[in-house]
């Protein structure tokens, strides 16, 4: 899709969860950084992609935490930047530089671009640092960090290996709980009923 220029319709996929369709990444995608390089508008082919899509009320692009073409070409397309963040302590050096890096492609490629919000994840009660961590996070970013907290949860880890959501795998757990109430929170936010 964004080398070969396939439309999204040719590549979305239903997913196991009702009204949820998914673009998967595949093994061409680590190439798909280099590829990028030579290409006319190299920064805007996901946001043309993304254009042409009409099916999608609400699209989440999932990124890694490193710069690279393929996180740009996120930033470029995206309205907003949902930050989650692990509630250890170089957790927060990670968060200023992802603000930054907001505010850069806010000033050179995508003036609508702005900070959602902030998740609190792997977040861990009995832990001081954690505590500690999400207070601080609090105190600097108010009202943008979520209400709810991802706790640190097995059945979260356990979920990926069997291919399946943890809100499928088992959704009493706390960890599939924390997830429903952030979808929850999400949507009130954006103005949506959930």
């Amino acid at each position: 899709m964004l080398v070969q220029g396939h439309e999204i319709a040719r590549v979305v996929q239903p997913s196991c969860v009702t009204n949820l369709s998914i673009i998967p990444a595949d093994p061409n995608l680590a190439g798909g950084e280099l590829e990028l390089v030579d290409l006319p508008e190299r920064e805007y082919r996901l946001r043309q992609a993304l254009t042409d899509y009409r099916e999608a009320a609400i699209v989440i692009l999932d990124c890694p935490p490193s710069l690279g073409l393929l996180t740009l070409n996120a930033l470029v397309a995206a309205g907003s930047v949902l930050v989650p963040l692990q509630t250890e302590f170089y957790a927060l050096e990670g968060v200023s530089q992802i603000t930054n890096t907001i505010d850069r492609v806010r000033r050179s490629l995508n003036p609508s671009l702005s900070l959602e919000g902030i998740v609190l994840t792997m977040f861990d009660k009995r832990n001081n640092l954690s505590e500690a961590v999400a207070a601080d996070v609090r105190q600097h970013f108010g009202q943008q960090v979520y209400a709810t907290m991802i706790p640190r949860n097995v059945r979260v880890s356990e979920a990926p290996s069997h291919g399946m959501p943890v809100t499928q795998y088992d959704v009493r757990s706390p960890g599939a709980q924390a997830y429903l109430a952030l979808a929850a929170e999400f949507l009130r936010r954006n103005g949506t009923s959930p």
